[in-house]
């Protein structure tokens, strides 16, 4: 390879070309010509408008509620050793919603994906005003009992508080009894919530909608087609052909039995996108706007947003010490197996699978393929065994948890560490309740910020061990050129939310920042983007072309097994740091 050029081959919408770039000069024009850096510059135009439209329209009254708020909560941190009614109530009064407002309201009306439905999926893009009166009444009665229910439970934890501040909160055996009618009361108001919930069905027409937010985002990803020198028209009206696969696996995933067994947007767009390209044959009007990469690189730069520096020191060294130390010994050690005793024939597949399955699954496995330029179908297979084990594990895992009484934050802990899908990671957590959630999706985000490190050993290994020519030093061009840009994006954006999140405080980045910029504006383009992205791997992808990679299962072996080993990692040092090390921030959370 000479000095001055290096040479690599790319797959884009199932093309390869070959791409030389000239290592002895930077040129300007990479930053409106590359893929990775329009990933950046829409994803932050995405962030910008978000900020806009949140960050000076906070709830009316917020401060005062807040301020209110955490007077009480001090008041009763020093009166009662346990978190009293009055503590609860006022952390929950001041946990106010910038997504509650009414602009907020009508931009995920109009950004929403298709709805719940349970038998019939016309309800999924409409439901009239009778069907949607008829649903809340219905749902009345059990929301009743379910209010009855939390009201006696209310008097209960209230009648042992009681007792307990009669004695002044000297009696543990007092305090305890108290502590648990009080968790008691807490699991039945959130039901009651729930039910609640149910009782306000409303009306919508979502088709008109759906086909202007299509509408929109194929203009948005035009933009940079047109400077990386594609043909703007031709993508437009491919684009449109994904967007409607999109929308189809969202209403797949939102049918109530598939909910219940966690099959998700990811698999439905896979799967429908692997129907079309087996059967039919993608068309070819369609394969300039299937780009994979393009879509899921700038959903990674919006999600570079939602990892907070604040969030992850609030859980302490228990949890970096699961994500951090594991991940890379999991990652490292998978790698190896698959190399000297599986023998697998591909290194890059055995990084691409190594790294999908310790890290973060499918973001992980996308910046590492372009770190090590892996083929568009090794990144297919190592994603599709990824969304098959994430299924089995978020349903699994939580009844395995429960059934061995395992306790919440260890539970937790270890799916937060073992669970690839951080929405996956969110809905296992919760089904085991609220501190089993907050630990489980905060490890997540910890390990998540792993993904821009790892892309860069990755891209510095492969430079050094795997492409180089032997007695040729490593250029660092040649590293920058191999490192995928957009991971700069999704390290600023984490750095400037950050930033954004501890200069407003918990109270008001919980309102503003969480429940605002992300919730309400890109976390929902973030799953358009990545549901775009999985209909084009599916899309592009024929099984005959993955068919070698299955001989002898050594791509399935090496993920059962570096999974396995992970499993049993993750738990022994979950145990390890939140209950010998550090049992007082355990004790907290």
């Amino acid at each position: 390879m000479a000095e001055d050029e290096v040479k690599a081959t790319v797959g884009q919408a199932g093309v390869e070309e070959s791409v030389v770039v000239d290592k002895g000069s930077s040129k300007i024009s990479d930053l409106w010509k590359m893929e990775d850096y329009w990933a950046i510059w829409l994803g932050f135009a995405l962030l910008i408008v978000g900020m806009i439209l949140y960050l000076p329209n906070p709830p009316e009254g917020m401060q005062q509620k807040i301020d209110e708020s955490n007077a009480i909560m001090q008041a009763e941190s020093q009166r009662a050793p346990f978190k009293t009614i009055e503590y609860i109530n006022a952390a929950s009064a001041k946990k106010m919603k910038a997504t509650s407002q009414g602009f907020a309201k009508e931009i995920k009306s109009f950004t929403s994906h298709p709805h719940g439905w349970s038998s019939n999926p016309i309800t999924a893009f409409i439901f009239s005003k009778e069907a949607a009166q008829a649903k809340a009444e219905k749902a009345v009665p059990k929301y009743e009992a379910a209010q009855a229910e939390a009201d006696a439970a209310l008097a209960e934890a209230q009648a042992a508080q009681d007792a307990a501040a009669a004695a002044n909160f000297q009696n543990p055996e007092l305090n305890e009894t108290a502590k648990a009618a009080i968790v008691g009361w807490q699991e039945a108001k959130g039901k009651a919530s729930k039910a609640k919930g149910k009782t306000k069905a409303s009306s919508y027409n979502q088709i008109f909608k759906l086909i202007g937010l299509g509408l929109l985002m194929g203009a948005f990803f035009a933009i940079g087609m047109i400077f990386m020198g594609h043909n703007p028209a031709k993508f437009f009206i491919g684009f449109l052909f994904v967007f409607a696969v999109a929308v189809l696996a969202y209403v797949g995933s939102s049918q109530a039995t598939m909910k219940a067994y966690g099959i998700g947007y990811a698999a439905w767009a896979i799967a429908i996108g692997l129907l079309i390209s087996n059967t039919v044959g993608t068309p070819k009007w369609v394969m300039p706007a299937v780009q994979t990469e393009y879509y899921i690189k700038t959903g990674l730069v919006l999600l570079g947003a939602e990892i907070l520096f604040g969030k992850i020191l609030a859980i302490g060294l228990p949890g970096i010490f699961v994500a951090w130390v594991v991940t890379p010994i999991v990652l490292i050690t998978t790698f190896i197996v698959g190399q000297k005793i599986i023998k697998i024939p591909s290194k890059t597949l055995n990084i691409v699978v190594s790294a999908d399955m310790s890290v973060c699954g499918v973001s992980a496995a996308i910046a590492t393929a372009a770190a090590c330029r892996a083929k568009k179908e090794e990144l297919t297979l190592s994603v599709g065994m990824s969304l098959v084990f994430t299924s089995i594990m978020m349903i699994l895992m939580p009844a395995f948890i429960k059934a061995v009484g395992m306790p919440e934050v260890l539970g937790g802990a270890w799916m937060g560490g073992t669970i690839d899908a951080t929405g996956a990671v969110a809905a296992a957590g919760a089904f085991l309740g609220e501190s089993a959630l907050y630990t489980a999706a905060t490890i997540k985000m910890i390990q998540n910020v792993l993904i821009g490190v790892i892309a860069f050993f990755v891209a510095v290994y492969w430079c050094a061990k795997v492409d180089c020519i032997p007695g040729q030093r490593v250029s660092i061009w040649e590293i920058w050129y191999r490192f995928p840009k957009f991971v700069i994006g999704f390290i600023f954006a984490s750095i400037v939310f950050s930033l954004i999140y501890q200069s407003l405080g918990p109270d008001a980045g919980y309102a503003l920042v969480d429940h605002g910029v992300l919730r309400g504006w890109s976390r929902i383009f973030r799953g358009w983007f990545f549901c775009l992205a999985f209909v084009s791997i599916g899309l592009a992808t024929n099984f005959r072309e993955l068919a070698h990679y299955f001989k002898g299962g050594k791509p399935l072996i090496l993920y059962v097994f570096g999974q396995s080993f992970n499993l049993c990692l993750t738990l022994l040092m979950a145990y390890i740091m939140f209950y010998l090390v550090f049992p007082d921030i355990t004790a907290n959370i």
